[in-house]
């Protein structure tokens, strides 16, 4: 049908008459240019000021995102989102979806960000719930943009896993029910059908149909993809894509009935900017503009007026960039101060790209969970109920390389999420169960973001053993039903100094922040019923703070150093076998 009405079209093209009723030689390329997964990097040569004057260099241009723009770093969670959001008022967006983060500072933070925007948040599968039946859509599934001789419809879409990767507890009301729903489907079948339903209902009123979704190509994601979302629908004309935080410059991929689809993601970070065009005659191609493509491109054009005298001042502004160094300035400023030092470099990453932290004990991973550890042992902040262990979600620790001197912004780049502490009472088994789901992933390839390192324990993971962990349509732990990938959990007694075999019937005082414990954050739904012993203790970024500033001045610069990190794969706490 869609091939069909393209040769309709043509001919319509041929006879002089556009569709619609635009006259063929009215109609113009059309750009699009589209960000995903920026995250609050604001601070880097790829920017919104650069977005901003890019686009106003280009006729018949739109601006949109793809998701997860609110939160990342402390120039996000400072204000929970508003000045981001604020700027890309300034910088002429025209569309976003939601990312599952932003969902991070609760529904209400969500709605929030929604009500600051000057452009719409569009959502096809985001709904209202009651009584576990589908309501009203909350956002607008699609708008209709007419430009360029052509009417453009943008589809936007939310991931499913927003349940687990943001916190399910913020899609329920205070007795536990979900009032809030986004369709999935354990076989992405409602996904598919709900997206369909949009194409079926923007296809009356545009001749160009692009999907904006926050859906990522990550095995881990399956099967809500946006290549399988493709794959199980008719209508798109192109995908611009987010979520799995991967460079796809232009990928051609098939709907179900054959037709080519164009499948687009800018990667992460504001690391580049994409660039859509879509021809008169529906011809779609898509590049990947780094920082040194879109400054070239701006000299040229700058130079070109400036040689014909038609460049002004106020050409060379735009209204985002005052409002950009401003908000950095002072988040720089707020947080700036140095509390310590580190010889050793704390990473995440490898040489790749991949993100250790996510699959496999990484140093990082064991300063966060150690910092959680010294909270509670040191502090012992309620008599008689000591630590036994601690965990930290692979997801919550976002840094980069970290070295030299440390302030309280660079805890907070590590840790943006602003969870809070808290300390719980659960039994061993509730922490085997844990680790097991946190371990799913291992030797598959996939990065789990609630992959989990620890303090005061040490386990060992047998990649030789299918998971056999269960899961609701949401992505959240129901149980485990065959053999177990983790073995040899041991617990440090922290009077005797020694590691002993976890007794599955014992209880133990586990630390960790709300996300993972008591909010079912990344699915860890296990520890339901758990005793709580404290809870709101410290956020997540001072947890660290106050780590630091635990180490001793060793070189006498007046600043703690922080020591015993060097190896990036840690201190052997998680057996890979």
């Amino acid at each position: 049908m869609k091939k069909l009405f393209s040769l309709l079209l043509a001919l319509v093209m041929v006879l002089g008459l556009g569709a619609y009723g635009f006259a063929a030689e009215e109609a113009e390329p059309v750009t699009i240019l589209y960000t995903n997964d920026v995250h609050t990097y604001i601070d880097k040569d790829l920017n919104y000021t650069v977005a901003a004057q890019y686009r106003d260099t280009l006729s018949n241009v739109l601006l949109v995102d793809a998701g997860d723009h609110i939160q990342g770093t402390a120039y996000g969670s400072m204000d929970k989102g508003e000045t981001i959001v604020e700027l890309m008022n300034l910088a002429k967006y025209d569309a976003a979806t939601l990312g599952n983060h932003e969902f991070d500072y609760g529904m209400e933070g969500c709605m929030n960000a929604i009500e600051w925007a000057d452009f719409p948040y569009l959502s096809c599968n985001f709904y209202h719930e009651e009584d576990g039946e589908k309501g009203e859509n909350v956002l607008d599934a699609y708008h209709v943009f007419e430009i360029g001789g052509q009417r453009i419809a943008i589809i936007g879409v939310t991931t499913p896993e927003s349940f687990t990767k943001s916190t399910p507890a913020y899609f329920q009301d205070e007795d536990g029910n979900y009032i809030y729903g986004i369709a999935g489907g354990e076989d992405g079948s409602d996904l598919y059908e709900t997206v369909q339903e949009a194409i079926d209902a923007a296809s009356k009123e545009a001749d160009v149909i692009i999907g904006l979704g926050h859906l990522g190509v990550d095995p881990a994601s399956k099967p809500w993809t946006s290549e399988e979302v493709i794959a199980n629908t008719t209508g798109f004309d192109a995908f611009i894509d987010g979520h799995s935080h991967t460079e796809v410059p232009m990928e051609e991929v098939e709907d179900a009935e054959g037709n080519t689809v164009i499948l687009t993601q800018t990667g992460s970070y504001f690391n580049n900017l994409g660039q859509m065009t879509i021809a008169p005659d529906g011809t779609i191609t898509t590049e990947l503009l780094t920082a040194e493509d879109v400054e070239a491109a701006l000299y040229k054009t700058y130079m070109g007026k400036l040689f014909a005298g038609e460049l002004t001042a106020g050409e060379l502004e735009v209204p985002v960039e005052a409002c950009q160094s401003g908000w950095i300035d002072q988040i720089n400023e707020e947080l700036g101060q140095v509390i310590g030092t580190t010889e050793d470099v704390l990473d995440n990453y490898a040489e790749d790209g991949t993100r250790l932290v996510r699959s496999q004990e990484t140093n990082s991973g064991d300063f966060a969970a150690d910092a959680l550890y010294y909270l509670f042992s040191e502090t012992n902040q309620v008599e008689g109920h000591h630590v036994d262990m601690a965990i930290m979600n692979g997801g919550g620790i976002r840094n980069e390389a970290i070295t030299g001197e440390i302030s309280y912004l660079t805890c907070k780049n590590m840790h943006t999420f602003g969870n809070v502490a808290c300390l719980i009472e659960v039994t061993g088994q509730q922490i085997i169960d844990a680790l097991e789901f946190g371990a799913r992933g291992v030797g598959t390839g996939e990065e789990i973001g609630g992959f989990l390192h620890v303090a005061g324990a040490k386990y060992t993971i047998d990649t030789s053993v299918e998971s056999s962990c269960t899961m609701d349509e949401k992505g959240v732990f129901t149980g485990v039903d065959g053999d177990y990938k983790v073995k040899d959990v041991q617990v440090l007694n922290y009077e005797t100094g020694e590691y002993e075999p976890i007794d599955p019937e014992a209880t133990y005082n586990l630390a960790g922040y709300n996300y993972t414990l008591r909010d079912l954050g990344d699915g860890f739904s296990m520890f339901e019923g758990a005793t709580n012993i404290l809870d709101y203790v410290m956020e997540d970024y001072m947890v660290l703070a106050n780590y630091v500033q635990s180490f001793e001045d060793s070189d006498g610069d007046g600043l703690p150093n922080v020591t015993g990190y060097e190896n990036l794969e840690g201190e052997g706490r998680i057996t890979i076998e």
